[in-house]
C-alpha cells in the first residue's frame, strides 16, 4: 500500500496491516493499491527521509542526488521499473498528481472514454501511439 493512510479508520488501517504482513513473502504477483496517495505527498515524504538520514549523519549532504530521493518513494516498495506508457482516460488532459516523479519520461496517452468503457481497441490504439514514439528520456542539458 502506498499513499497516506493515517486518515483511513482504525479498522481498516489494522486490515491493510495484516495484508500487507501475510503476503509480504509473495513474490509471484505484486499489487499496489495506492490509498490517499498523491505524486507531491511521495516526493515530500521522501525529501523528509533523507533530511532525516542527514540529520542523523547516515547522509552527507553532497551524497544526494536522484537516485537517492527515488530510493526513498513510496513507489520503490516493489522491484517494477518506473512506467513507460501512462493511459489516461475520461478525457482528461492531466495527470492528477499521480506519480509525478515516476512519470517523467513516461509517454502519454489520453482518451475521451471513461474507465470502464475503455476496452481492446482502445488499449491497441494505446500500444500504437507508444510504438510509434521517438523515446528519448530527456536529459540534462
Amino acid at each position: 500500500m502506498i499513499g497516506d493512510s493515517s486518515k483511513l479508520p482504525k479498522s481498516l488501517q489494522r486490515m491493510i496491516s495484516s495484508v500487507e504482513e501475510s503476503t509480504k513473502n509473495h513474490s509471484k504477483l505484486q499489487l499496489i493499491a495506492a490509498i490517499n496517495y498523491g505524486g507531491k505527498y511521495d516526493v515530500v515524504q521522501a525529501c523528509k527521509s533523507v533530511a532525516k538520514k542527514v540529520q542523523d549523519g547516515s547522509l552527507h549532504l553532497e551524497d544526494i542526488d536522484e537516485n537517492i530521493i527515488e530510493k526513498e518513494l513510496e513507489t520503490k516498495c516493489t522491484e517494477f521499473p518506473n512506467p513507460d506508457l501512462l493511459i489516461r482516460t475520461s478525457g482528461e488532459l492531466r495527470v492528477s498528481n499521480f506519480m509525478l516523479w515516476q512519470l517523467a519520461y513516461a509517454e502519454l496517452f489520453f482518451n475521451q472514454k471513461l474507465w470502464p468503457d475503455f476496452g481492446k481497441d482502445e488499449f491497441v490504439e494505446a500500444l500504437s501511439f507508444f510504438q510509434k514514439r521517438q523515446r528519448r528520456y530527456g536529459g540534462r542539458h
